[in-house]
């Protein structure tokens, strides 16, 4: 009991709103108290999932528990965007990859430098290994946007931001099937560099006074998975009743998938990178953060690529409106700049999230430019 009252236990106290937001999911209650009960009830998974990945950190360094970390936070915007595929809903599948792409660059990271580095004069981390990450952005940034160069070039246009469905030519999207494939490839050689190769410097040796974690591997895995499993159905739960509300409200289907759709879909990332900064592990949070979007970038996007001349209407090419490629662009550029010195503090936290809340309000505008 003394636990649930702490700082640390008090987010397990809504875990009695997880049935209770399922329960009323099926019984089709009112989407507002299905929005605030479900809202609530993703704390809880999260703040089991920040446990565990710290536990996986302290034993194996910061390299592999973010790499679990962002796998398992993605895997439910990975079930949503199908979901979404089978639906036809691809411009909304697309505005989610890219939203959660510059959520977790300028929103995630942007917070964690923010709440870290508020009584503290700087943080650092390791540069050599967000340094590899923040290449792999740059190259998910050449492969997304070849695409629409080609788009313009044959003499079409990017797709509008009130777009529900945008159609291209058989070439283009045997083009965006060969990109996928090459940023697959990238992502599998840079799991391998992490991992295998150069693991030293993702996961560098911990010192000997170091803590070392109470939880077992396996123990952290096994609850890693357990909370992914619920975050991804509470998640999905909460972006059903976000869509219904927000169009009542006049939100285009574009704002809805880059902006709200992707921080739902990371939410559980999103309190775990904040919360291990505010720990002053800043390694872990930019690890999180970076990770994530070029997890999205390089595997996510691309699977949905492949998955799409499976199912769906119609294959998906990765041609991105305007705003989405400006938005992508500045965000990887950004990261590159705050991350190339290892240091990090509050003032820059606060930079980012000011870049974020700019591209939201200019996608917010969007839908009157279509």
């Amino acid at each position: 009991m003394r636990f649930l009252a702490g700082a640390e236990g008090w987010p397990y106290l809504l875990t009695p709103l997880i049935p209770i937001a399922v329960a009323l999911e099926i019984a089709d209650a009112d989407q507002v108290a299905i929005f605030a009960i479900s809202a609530l009830a993703v704390i809880p998974p999260a703040a089991l999932m920040g446990r565990a990945t710290e536990e996986l950190a302290a034993r194996s360094g910061p390299g592999i528990g973010g790499l679990l970390n962002v796998t398992f936070g993605n895997f439910p915007e990975l079930i949503i965007a199908f979901f979404a595929l089978l639906k036809g809903l691809q411009e909304v599948v697309k505005a989610s990859i890219i939203g959660s792409i510059i959520g977790n660059i300028l929103l995630v990271l942007g917070a964690a430098m923010l709440v870290g580095g508020w009584r503290r004069r700087e943080q650092r981390f390791q540069v050599d290994a967000v340094g590899a990450q923040s290449a792999m952005l740059l190259l998910a940034v050449a492969a997304l946007v070849m695409p629409a160069v080609f788009q313009l070039v044959d003499g079409g246009g990017l797709p509008r931001p009130t777009a529900q469905d945008f159609t291209v030519s058989t070439t283009l999207e045997h083009l965006s099937l060969a990109v996928a494939i090459v940023l697959i490839i990238s992502y599998l050689a840079g799991l391998v560099y992490s991992l295998r190769t150069h693991r030293d410097v993702f996961n560098p040796e911990q010192e000997p006074e170091e803590e070392r974690g109470e939880w077992s591997v396996r123990r952290s895995v096994i609850l890693l998975a357990v909370a992914g499993v619920v975050v991804g159905v509470m998640s999905e739960i909460l972006v059903g009743s976000i869509a219904s509300a927000a169009k009542s409200i006049g939100l285009s289907e574009f704002f809805i998938g880059a902006i709200v759709v992707a921080i739902v879909g990371n939410v559980a990332e999103h309190w775990v990178a904040v919360l291990v900064a505010h720990r002053n592990k800043m390694d872990l949070a930019v690890n999180i953060a970076i990770g994530s979007a070029t997890q999205i970038a390089l595997f996510v996007a691309p699977l949905l690529v492949l998955v799409s001349f499976l199912f769906g209407d119609h294959p998906m090419a990765l041609v991105f409106n305007g705003f989405e490629l400006a938005a992508l662009i500045l965000a990887v550029l950004i990261a590159n700049r705050v991350t190339v010195d290892g240091k990090s503090n509050w003032f820059e936290g606060v930079q980012l999230l000011g870049v974020y809340v700019i591209v939201a309000i200019a996608f917010g505008y969007a839908q009157r430019a279509g």
